[in-house]
């Protein structure tokens, strides 16, 4: 049996940016103190996560201000939501697989 690992991603192993991405897939963005509220982690912690979710291009970033406070926004990109799918897929076949 060969099991096809080519769309599992790296950069979603991590259990927080598999949080990250998932919160995303399913709501239209979210600011930090939702996403950090969500998976129960620390700043430093969700931002490092968020860094690496940006740099791959897997999310965008906007920058606000609500009611004169800063608030930034998380959104899953196109690019994003196509890797993640795949590697959604990808994993539910490899389960399959190993049935």
């Amino acid at each position: 049996m060969k099991v096809e690992l080519d769309n599992i991603h790296k950069v979603f192993e991590s259990k927080i940016r598999l949080g990250i991405m998932s919160a995303l897939l399913v709501n239209e963005s979210l600011d930090f103190t939702a996403l950090k509220e969500f998976l129960e982690v620390t700043d430093g912690n969700l931002a490092t996560h968020l860094k690496t979710l940006q740099k791959n291009g897997f999310i965008t970033i906007k920058k606000r201000f609500l009611d004169n406070k800063p608030n930034t926004q998380y959104a899953i990109s196109k690019e994003g939501r196509l890797a993640f799918t795949a590697h959604l897929n990808a994993l539910e076949a490899l389960l399959k697989q190993l049935k």
